[in-house]
């Protein structure tokens, strides 16, 4: 664990303070209280209705979404290692007068994208999950999380199951995506 957050705060930051902090959720029974109090088990007919409202329409993205929004809670509740990442905001995070208030935000980003990394090369899966408001704030309350400090996600991390199917992922094609000199089709 501490080799993974190491390589977290190894990231990039915005400020170099790194006020970052991360929850570890261990204790099994705090873990329930806390999943229990913030996501409901669907099925696949409540995700596939999600999924609807919100207007999906890319067939491989719909079964990715179709195959783990069941999973989610069940994920959290038994993953190998829950992790809330913590990082301190000093401006509304959902009302950034201009993309600088967003800063502390990107740079947890770029920190849990190296504990993820740094998780893959050690052979263990992780997944993110971003809470809603709601969430946060039993999240804050039973962890006894500053108000100051956002949670940007849940971290679930653990070696996969033998019998684990891996989503299929769109193709995109570097080519392109990227453009030399201008955004002009055919750039490369």
């Amino acid at each position: 664990m501490k080799k993974l957050l190491d390589a977290g705060l190894k990231a990039p930051s915005h400020d170099h303070l790194r006020e970052w902090h991360f929850v570890i959720v261990q204790d099994r029974s705090k873990r329930r209280e806390l999943i229990e109090q913030t996501i409901k088990p669907r099925s696949r007919k409540e995700a596939t209705d999600i999924i609807d409202s919100w207007g999906m329409t890319d067939e491989t993205q719909r079964e990715m979404y179709v195959d783990a929004i069941p999973k989610q809670f069940s994920m959290l509740l038994n993953a190998g290692c829950l992790i809330v990442p913590c990082f301190r905001q000093t401006t509304p995070l959902l009302q950034p007068e201009n993309l600088s208030d967003l800063n502390a935000f990107a740079a947890m980003w770029c920190c849990i994208e190296n504990i993820l990394v740094a998780a893959a090369a050690e052979g263990i899966f992780g997944v993110t999950r971003i809470p809603s408001a709601r969430e946060i704030e039993t999240i804050k309350r039973i962890f006894g999380v500053p108000q100051n400090y956002e949670i940007p996600c849940y971290v679930a991390l653990g070696y996969p199951q033998e019998s684990a199917a891996r989503a299929e992922q769109i193709e995109v094609s570097v080519d392109e995506r990227m453009h030399i000199n201008t955004w002009q089709s055919g750039a490369v």
